[in-house]
């Protein structure tokens, strides 16, 4: 061959080298997953992001938008030393990444810290922190945990939850599926919806779940019971809650008398998304939450709900 052909052929193959190595990414198409930190730089559970972001909503939704991907990092340790823990893995999410985001946008969320209650067991912990990527290369940090007092807050480093997903994150972590976590009883508290931060109960409620929790008098709650009604008594009961004075606040308060007094949960259904729950202490003040906001009810609302749930 005359070194006249060689030329051609190196010139060729160099042309076609760089047009492969400067083609750009289509637009729409998945950004890389960055990699994972190598350690949980922070002494909270949960709570804690490496970067905030820098995305319209943010301050709004805890993941607004529609990411393609999410990569979850796994810290493990343990509660009584929360900080500090070394990565342990990885996984990475694109089939379940939009369902992912989805119910953790629903999430309610504050700018506040709000205070709450928890128990103070010790026991193991998993730190997380999923980055959800955008088309164009965006991204956006959620920092969140597993622990066994189920009591976490989960933040993108603008606003936080304190709805607690640590089962759920764990379960997409291992099985590389994503799913809510709900309630085996449907009248616990489920994870709260995207609003409450502003009402007690968002608007558009077509159905209510009225639980009541017997006391009786006794050191452990009786059991759960509940009615459900439709849309009419749903949004009226919405609209009462909502008129009340409410201020920022968690499940803490201060009993008024010694009795012990049954409870009771509200669960508001909608369309979409999950529903909204309202915890009703008559024998505390404040004597109602959602766990994000505070407020007292009267005798005339405590009575209605009274008649809306099963019977004592």
């Amino acid at each position: 061959m005359k070194p006249s052909h060689w030329i051609g052929i190196v010139v060729a193959a160099v042309v076609l080298l760089a047009a492969v190595v400067l083609v750009p990414r289509t637009v729409g198409e998945p950004a890389p997953p960055a990699s994972c930190p190598r350690r949980w730089d922070s002494g909270e559970i949960g709570r804690w992001v490496p970067d905030a972001a820098d995305l319209d909503g943010v301050e709004e939704s805890l993941v607004p938008g529609t990411p393609t991907s999410a990569l979850i990092c796994a810290y493990p340790g343990r509660d009584s030393y929360p900080g500090g823990g070394p990565l342990a893995g990885s996984r990475i999410l694109t089939d379940q990444a939009r369902s992912m985001a989805y119910d953790l946008g629903y999430l309610p969320v504050t700018a506040d810290r709000v205070r709450r209650m928890c128990t103070l067991m010790g026991g193991q912990t998993t730190n997380y922190l999923i980055r959800f990527a955008y088309p164009g290369g965006r991204a956006l940090w959620v920092g969140s945990a597993e622990e066994v007092n189920s009591c976490v807050t989960t933040t993108n480093g603008a606003v936080n939850s304190n709805s607690y997903v640590g089962p759920g994150i764990t379960a997409a972590y291992r099985t590389g599926t994503w799913a809510l976590p709900k309630p085996k009883d449907p009248c616990a508290p489920a994870t709260g919806r995207r609003g409450q931060q502003e009402q007690m109960v968002p608007d558009g409620a077509i159905k209510v779940l009225v639980c009541r929790n017997g006391q009786g008098g006794s050191p452990t709650p009786g059991p759960s019971r509940g009615l459900e009604h439709g849309e009419q008594q749903a949004r009226e009961l919405a609209a009462d809650l909502n008129s009340l004075d409410t201020a920022t606040g968690g499940n803490t308060c201060t009993e008024v008398d010694g009795r012990r007094r049954e409870t009771f949960l509200l669960h508001f259904g909608y369309e979409e998304g999950p529903p909204a729950w309202v915890r009703i202490h008559p024998g505390c003040r404040p004597s109602v939450h959602n766990g994000v906001l505070v407020g007292d009810l009267d005798d005339a609302l405590l009575g209605r709900v009274g008649r809306l749930a099963p019977p004592a």
